[in-house]
């Protein structure tokens, strides 16, 4: 399938002009990135996981009827999706205390919050995403308080699937970031969830040795980050291992 002219280039990923109007092709890079750009690397395949984890959950997700942008995946770095208006407001759920929350408050790493709780922050790389509230979001206009509300019960939802999803395959969901788009159909106006969900935006643990399993493992110096990135991949089923004599390691499972 045919892809137009580069349109955006983001820290992890680039979007091209799809082949029909009002779609995209979502490029996913193996570049890896923390602190806003302040720390970076390329990790080769990191973009390939990525994707297919993340066209794994955008499907689930949607099966269970949160709308989102996800049309299909194309190949192994790049996924059609529909063209939305990003609201410029990052979507937090936390679960457990790690991350800026543990900062800001002074909370223990691996405290269990009392409930899950919904933060967000202004997108904006120069001002290192900036935690804000309701009050900023309706005041500058970047959303309105139908849409917020649309989007914290949507990310809700959301926590609830995954955090049983990573439950069953022995992964704490620790706490994720996702973003919201506008998607015009029919001349109606609603809003899907965009982006991405991968071990890039999740803090994801393993329940019994605690081990992070996502992109901390870069921002902490900790190694092995590809290495958890397929690790999380295999316990979602995304892996088959080969048999034994077979000369290669596991195989990504193409989805149907």
């Amino acid at each position: 399938m045919s892809r137009g002219r580069r349109v955006y280039e983001g820290k992890a990923k680039i979007l091209y002009e799809g082949p029909e109007p009002g779609t995209l092709v979502q490029h996913f890079k193996d570049d890896a990135t923390a602190f806003n750009k302040k720390k970076q690397d390329r990790i080769e395949g990191k973009g390939v996981l990525n994707n297919r984890i993340s066209e794994y959950l955008f499907q689930k997700l949607g099966e269970m009827g949160v709308p989102t942008h996800f049309v299909k995946r194309l190949n192994m770095r790049e996924q059609l999706i529909r063209a939305v208006e990003i609201i410029p407001v990052e979507v937090v759920v936390r679960n457990v205390a790690a991350g800026a929350i543990v900062k800001r408050l002074g909370l223990d790493e691996g405290t269990q919050l009392p409930r899950s709780i919904v933060e967000f922050n202004y997108k904006s790389d120069e001002l290192d995403d900036p935690i804000v509230s309701e009050e900023h979001i309706t005041a500058f206009g970047w959303a309105n308080p139908q849409e917020i509300d649309e989007m914290i019960a949507l990310s809700l939802r959301i926590n609830d699937f995954l955090s049983g999803l990573f439950l069953g395959v022995g992964i704490r969901l620790v706490d994720f970031k996702i973003e919201f788009g506008r998607l015009i159909e029919n001349d109606m106006m609603r809003i899907v969830l965009a982006d991405e969900i991968s071990p890039d935006c999740c803090r994801l643990w393993d329940i019994e040795t605690q081990d992070k399993m996502d992109k901390d493992r870069f921002r902490e110096d900790l190694g092995g980050l590809i290495e958890a990135y397929r690790e999380v991949a295999r316990r979602l089923g995304l892996f088959i291992e080969n048999r034994p004599g077979d000369g290669a390691g596991p195989v990504l499972v193409s989805s149907k």
